[in-house]
């Protein structure tokens, strides 16, 4: 292979790869066609967003991993052990912490709720524009962090073929929007299961490949990591402005975890297909294992990447052009020699998007017909054709493909895969979790608390989020030693900061905060401001919380609101008796 080429050099792939990768996209693109004639055949709504509360614990447990764990995962997070360390494994601890709460607390309530959108929620506990405000903001986040996966699958198809990303961006575009429209969420979810397994086999070369690479095969790999600085997990610091800590990570990924599993409309969508509650509490518990084991298999990817370019990077040198490709560019450069591997790995990064953008397209197709369809012929007196609600769905779930492919394009003006994505989730996951969790555990919240809460916590999280300038992020040591000084294009471009403890001061401060506590902050921020808004409006202008149903609440309050409201009518009844009996 050319050392000189960078990133867009000749193809590595052969037949047996695009065999390979063609076999997978048809299989996906079957699926969805399976389910298209089959079955219900897609007729009515609850199928083709609930799947008629059909789905089995095992299915459901990968789907649920496989939606959380994209693309961004398999390249991003690899890159980030390869340039930063172990750190962001802590982030995986989130989902250790997280699952109970949402089992406990989040997931009862939803199940009681029994809707195919999340945001009826904020309609019955406040009204009708906590809704609109809250499904709008999270359709934004969806819709930004899908064109974000999309575009990640086109840094490997650029670094193993040498072409433009953009038709990569299409071809994954149209195949999923495909699948996703005509078979619904019973197609995207047996899909999942098909590319959850490539995504492990994928993985699997990576890691088979390299073991034959070094000297010491994988056995060595820690040793080198903690030799050269790389095993870091016991940072301490309470500093928001660190890019990563143990506290960060842990309660950014624990509040990331739930923002995504407890109040978002994919997760939550994917939980209610289960033919119980009991079976998907069961689904959630099963899919934290599969999760974590993805998760630290991605991550020591990431080590066993350094380990085999310990003293030649190929970005310091110029080979390629950012971090996120090292995983490609191994493809590309090691797994050639093996027909067939290549194409398996790609179909691997492949199906990591397609998994999760075919969830995120059945969702924002469910959010865009109840949210805002049905609202509107409400609002003028129309009456909504029952018969042609999957019709309607599958002509959004279109719409809202184009529309991730446009943020798609948009993507490469972005950050790091990781951050990107972890900063869209917080940015507005954030602000989002607090006005479910305002609702759910404040009894003395009202609309206009949480309007005022949600509004506040957005407009300062994306402002931390997308303003700048920003502080450059700090980098471990990498070595340009063992490489042809001929392919050197040493720049000493902001890439090669290495110390972790140059003086950003200069920054105005919101934009030094970690991209790990947004979501935190955007929680905080809704649940202090909502509640302060709250007491404030319900004494001044005399508007007290709405008297919901008590199943609206967490099951803890909502027994609490039971009794007392059966200790009031005990009350009031005994008062009644003693009146009839004077009388």
């Amino acid at each position: 292979m050319d050392e000189q080429r960078k990133d867009n050099g000749t193809s590595t792939l052969q037949w047996p790869d695009y065999l390979v990768i063609g076999v997978m996209l048809s299989i996906s693109a079957g699926i969805g066609i399976y389910y298209r004639f089959t079955g219900g055949r897609q007729r009515t709504a609850e199928e083709y967003f609930s799947a008629n509360r059909t789905m089995g614990v095992v299915p459901l447990a990968i789907a649920l991993t496989v939606s959380f764990m994209s693309a961004i995962t398999l390249l991003g997070f690899s890159a980030e052990n390869y340039v930063h360390g172990t750190q962001i494994m802590l982030f995986y601890l989130g989902g250790f912490f997280g699952t109970p709460i949402v089992l406990y607390f989040y997931l009862p309530v939803f199940a009681q709720l029994n809707a195919t959108s999340v945001y009826e929620y904020l309609e019955k506990r406040f009204g009708v524009g906590a809704r609109i405000v809250t499904s709008a903001a999270n359709f934004l986040q969806l819709l930004l962090y899908t064109g974000v996966v999309l575009f990640a699958p086109s840094l490997a198809l650029e670094a193993t073929t040498g072409l433009s990303g953009n038709m990569s961006v299409l071809l994954i575009g149209f195949i999923c929007t495909f699948y996703s429209t005509v078979g619904g969420i019973k197609a995207v979810l047996i899909t999942d299961v098909f590319q959850g397994l490539l995504m492990f086999l994928g993985l699997g070369c990576v890691l088979g490949i390299a073991a034959g690479d070094l000297e010491g095969g994988l056995s060595d790999v820690w040793n080198i990591a903690r030799e050269d600085g790389r095993v870091n997990f016991f940072d301490f610091r309470i500093d928001p402005t660190v890019r990563h800590t143990w506290w960060g990570l842990l309660i950014g990924g624990t509040t990331i975890f739930l923002s995504l599993y407890a109040v978002n409309q994919v997760q939550v969508q994917r939980l209610l297909t289960a033919k119980s509650l009991k079976a998907s509490e069961h689904a959630l518990i099963l899919s934290g294992p599969i999760t974590m084991g993805l998760g630290i298999l991605t991550s020591f990817s990431g080590l066993v990447l350094y380990g085999v370019y310990r003293n030649c990077d190929p970005v310091t040198s110029g080979k390629i052009s950012s971090f996120d490709k090292i995983m490609p560019y191994f493809a590309a450069e090691r797994m050639s020699r093996v027909p067939g591997i290549t194409g398996l790995f790609i179909s691997g990064v492949f199906s990591a998007s397609l998994s999760t953008i075919s969830a995120m397209l059945n969702s924002l197709a469910a959010m865009a017909l109840e949210d805002y369809v049905k609202p509107l012929c409400r609002r003028f007196n129309i009456e909504f054709p029952m018969e042609k609600a999957t019709l309607i769905g599958k002509v959004l779930a279109v719409i809202n493909g184009f529309g991730c492919l446009a943020v798609a394009f948009i993507a490469k003006s972005m950050a790091t895969l990781v951050e990107a994505a972890i900063g869209i989730t917080g940015a507005i996951g954030g602000p989002v979790l607090g006005i479910f969790t305002l609702g759910m555990f404040v009894e003395r919240a009202n609309e206009t608390g949480a309007i005022a809460g949600i509004i506040s916590a957005l407009i300062t999280c994306t402002w931390a989020a997308f303003g700048q300038p920003k502080p450059v992020a700090p980098m471990l040591p990498l070595s340009v030693d063992g490489c042809d000084n001929a392919t050197l294009l040493l720049d000493h471009r902001n890439v090669t900061r290495f110390d972790d403890h140059v003086d950003d001061s200069s920054y105005f401060y919101l934009y030094r905060i970690s991209y790990v506590w947004y979501n935190p902050l955007g929680l905080f921020i809704t649940l202090i401001v909502g509640y302060i808004t709250s007491l404030i409006t319900s004494r001044i202008f005399h508007k007290n919380a709405r008297e919901p149903d008590p199943s609206l609440f967490v099951p803890l309050l909502a027994s609490r609101i039971r009794r007392r409201r059966q200790d009031a009518e005990k009350t009031t009844n005994s008062q009644v008796l003693v009146l009839e009996n004077r009388k």
